[in-house]
């Protein structure tokens, strides 16, 4: 069936993401006194492997994966002596402008600041430098094609501006440095896509949970208790994490978000309709999702001045990026129903048994399969 298609090809893509993952880069950008600074944390090995990460989830999927593999192995120095030719590739691109000129980047410093084995992505810092011609108002950024995702940050200006150029985006991005600061409305409307790419496509646990939502029956009405308990959940936790009034290890949240998928999905198995419990319960797994949630807006920084803005923006693209899996499910599942509609049109009565029969085999086996993926998260993320 169409959904339980789709069903695998998440499954699968999760237990690829795991073994070496594709990670967006994280960049700082800073101008003072004359200089600009580019503080890049990334998977360095990937670039030096000329990798095209562009779409790619996996680089044991890619081409150059050999080559990545030993360069994943290397040392400090050994990487630091081959970045030459990749920083000569940015400047002649060239990676940032003022005003319309190039300029030209050296290399600052170098180091390994996340190295957790050979079997997952190690994270790098890569600092470059550069001068300012008297007078720049604007910078613009280029982002290679084939380099993935980039979010840039501008330190320094009136409010931490951020910055999503997708993957492959070599359209230049104007940063206004100094006092300019984004309107609240832009704001907002900067960080939606930030809170639904972090649910599309990269959200494969938080889709799992919220399908197994979807999987416990084909009323609307017990879907929408569950849903408006786990948005209302996350909300809280969203905002208090994203705050720092309430933190707590990713080692500790992780593996529990892992368990509130095999358990939603077990119940699936065993429920054919909504228990007075069950909205309690995803309330209770939507605050851990909304910590979850916060570590992501960590990682990309929040404007000062528009803090609200921009926790209202993500979350919505949080909600957008949930509704439009609930969405994809039920259109899939209309459309197997639809073909087992036109394969017995002569017995009516007997549609309507097969419509409920389908969605249960549907809800058993689907679940089974999220429970099996978010089993084997909780055994990887507790003990590997």
């Amino acid at each position: 069936m169409l959904l339980n298609k789709l069903l695998f090809v998440l499954v699968l893509s999760s237990t690829l993401a795991r073994a070496h993952e594709v990670t967006p880069a994280i960049a700082d950008l800073t101008a003072a006194d004359g200089k600009v600074s580019f503080d890049i944390r990334l998977n360095i090995e990937a670039f030096l492997a000329g990798i095209d990460l562009d779409g790619l989830a996996d680089t044991d999927e890619a081409q150059g994966s050999d080559t990545y593999d030993v360069l994943r192995a290397e040392d400090r120095d050994a990487i630091a002596a081959r970045l030459a030719p990749l920083i000569d590739s940015w400047n002649a691109l060239p990676l940032l402008a003022a005003d319309g000129t190039p300029i030209a980047l050296t290399q600052n410093s170098f180091e390994i600041i996340e190295d957790a084995g050979l079997e997952n992505p190690r994270v790098s810092r890569l600092v470059l430098s550069g001068s300012l011609p008297s007078g720049t108002e604007m910078l613009s950024v280029n982002w290679p094609d084939g380099h993935g995702a980039l979010a840039l940050r501008q330190q320094g200006a009136a409010d931490l501006v951020t910055v999503e150029l997708e993957e492959g985006d070599t359209s230049a991005q104007i940063l206004l440095i100094g006092e300019a600061s984004a309107t609240g409305w832009q704001t907002f409307a900067g960080y939606i896509p930030i809170g639904f790419d972090h649910i599309l496509p990269k959200g494969l646990d938080h889709i799992l949970f919220v399908l197994g939502l979807f999987l416990l029956s084909t009323r609307l009405g017990p879907l929408i208790w569950q849903i408006s308990a786990f948005t209302l959940a996350h909300t809280v936790t969203l905002a208090l994490g994203a705050l720092d009034i309430v933190t707590i290890q990713g080692s500790v949240v992780e593996p529990l978000i892992a368990a509130s998928i095999v358990y939603v999905a077990i119940e699936n198995i065993f429920a054919t309709r909504l228990n007075v419990w069950r909205p309690v319960i995803v309330f209770g797994f939507g605050l851990l999702h909304g910590l979850g949630f916060a570590s992501v807006l960590e990682e990309f920084g929040l404007p000062e001045a528009q803090l609200i803005p921009a926790l209202l923006g993500f979350n919505v693209g949080v909600e957008v990026g949930q509704l439009t899996v609930i969405a994809m499910a039920f259109i899939l599942l209309l459309l197997a129903t639809r073909a087992a509609r036109l394969a017995d049109l002569d017995d009516a009565e007997r549609v309507v048994v097969d419509q409920d029969v389908m969605f249960r085999a549907v809800s058993i086996t689907g679940s089974l399969a999220i429970a099996l993926i978010g089993i084997w998260w909780v055994i990887e993320r507790t003990l590997l």
